[in-house]
């Protein structure tokens, strides 16, 4: 574990980009960003027109260590170069930005209220890359949306079986079990999870560190029992599919927790905007998630 990152993620102030659309979401945000799905037509083309909008976004001016202290990566990010450097090595070393990797391999059916995480075939593989590139940490996550104590139980064991495999690579894993936005029990799934999260946590090794991703509570400060948990380096939170503004409206009102923003981030960048008008907006996302998170 680098040792300089971890002081930043666990002290510095400032929030986490989320650059990790995968396969699946990858056409979602391309299209966000004014690219038709009729502009490529096959995954290679696809993932290099991703890279192309993540690159516009981490090489920008606005995008600075100031304000954004994390970034989640896709795997086929990684793999790819910014600027001639490996992407994980420009992030480090010319933004002292810390990187982070998605492992997780999409959703498995609904069953008991959530969606577990398909199995990791490649999770081996894919720590094996991370060290050899500098990451710091991983991001994986699985969805809640029924109150269901059997399935949200579930969730959590599986979240932190993988994570020990995680740490035992020497990386820390951000476990992220989302609650749904739109789930009619919310509150109460949101307060089972909270219980079995703890449960955990009260178990890990004296040298184990996570970070939590957690959907925004409808209690504010619902999670500062997490936060203030000796095992847990940060608790970041999830738009989920809020707008900008409601997502750092909501972000204001949880003292310590700090966004890992993703739609919030990118929502109003636009493929033929001018590099000015495109610093611009960038610009002022950051600087609003910046403020939200804060607080």
């Amino acid at each position: 574990m680098n040792q300089q990152q971890l002081d930043i993620m666990k002290n510095k102030s400032g929030f986490i980009a989320a650059m990790d659309q995968s396969g699946g979401s990858s056409p979602k945000a391309l299209a966000g960003y004014g690219v038709a799905e009729t502009e490529y037509n096959t995954e290679e083309e696809m993932f290099n027109l991703i890279h192309q909008m993540r690159t516009r976004v981490i090489t920008n001016s606005a995008f600075k260590p100031d304000k954004i202290i994390g970034a989640i990566l896709f795997k086929e990010t990684m793999r790819s170069k910014m600027e001639g450097l490996p992407t994980t090595e420009y992030l480090w070393q010319k933004k002292h930005i810390v990187p982070f990797l998605k492992v997780d391999e999409g959703l498995a059916e609904l069953q008991e209220g959530v969606q577990l995480m398909k199995p990791m075939q490649e999770l081996d593989s894919l720590l094996k890359e991370a060290q050899k590139n500098n990451v710091f940490g991983t991001k994986m996550r699985s969805v809640i949306k029924e109150a269901n104590p059997i399935g949200i139980k579930k969730v959590v064991e599986q979240q932190f079986d993988y994570a020990e495999k995680i740490m035992a690579a020497g990386l820390v894993p951000i476990i992220e079990p989302e609650v749904d936005i739109h789930s009619q029990d919310k509150a109460e799934s949101e307060a089972i999870l909270k219980q079995e999260i703890l449960k955990y946590l009260v178990n890990l090794a004296d040298n184990r560190l996570v970070m939590l991703k957690l959907s925004l509570p409808d209690q504010p400060d619902f999670y500062q029992e997490l936060i203030d948990h000796p095992k847990v380096v940060r608790v970041v939170a999830l738009s989920g599919g809020y707008e900008q503004q409601e997502a750092v409206d909501l972000l204001a009102k949880n003292h310590a927790m700090i966004a890992s923003y993703s739609r919030a981030l990118l929502q109003d960048l636009q493929v033929e905007q001018s590099e000015a008008e495109f610093t611009s907006v960038l610009e002022s996302a950051i600087d609003k998630i910046y403020q939200a998170s804060l607080t």
